[in-house]
C-alpha cells in the first residue's frame, strides 16, 4: 500500500493462504539484499510498463482476448466480488474510492469483516 492513482493509499485483498509464500518471498528478497519487495533482474523496482508487459504475457497465456491492465484487473475482482453477493460497506475498503457519509461508521469493521468475506469467495476467482 502506497499511493497510488489520484495519491490514495490502496489496501490489496489476498487469501490467507498466500501470507506463508509472501513472507518466504520478503526473506529471501531480504537475503538478496533487494531493495524492493518485487524488482526486476536488473535489480530495479518494476515500472507500470514492466508490469503490464508481465500482465500482457500471462493474459496471453490464460486466452483472454481482451489486454489487462492493473487497473482493469482490479475492477474485475472488485465486480467478481460484488457479484459473489458481497456487501458494498465491506468492498469499499479495497476499491479505493471515498466513503460515503453513511458508510463511515462502518470503516473500521469493513476491513476485517471485508477479509473475512474475501478468504470465503477468493478460491472461485477465475483467474
Amino acid at each position: 500500500m502506497n499511493k497510488g492513482k489520484g495519491s490514495k493509499d490502496r489496501i490489496v485483498p489476498f487469501p490467507q493462504t498466500f501470507k506463508e509464500l509472501l513472507a518466504m518471498h520478503a526473506d529471501s528478497m531480504k537475503k538478496k539484499q533487494a531493495i524492493y519487495l518485487f524488482e526486476s533482474s536488473w535489480k530495479k523496482k518494476y515500472t507500470d510498463r514492466g508490469i503490464r508487459k508481465i500482465l500482457a504475457k500471462y493474459s496471453e497465456k490464460a486466452g483472454l482476448t481482451q489486454n489487462l491492465s492493473p487497473h482493469k484487473l482490479r475492477h474485475f475482482l472488485l465486480t467478481w466480488l460484488k457479484k459473489q453477493g458481497i456487501d458494498d460497506t465491506l468492498i469499499q475498503p479495497y476499491s479505493g474510492h471515498e466513503s460515503r457519509k453513511s458508510l463511515e461508521v462502518y470503516s473500521k469493521l469493513a476491513i476485517t469483516d471485508a477479509q473475512i468475506e474475501y478468504n470465503e469467495v477468493i478460491n472461485r476467482f477465475p483467474v
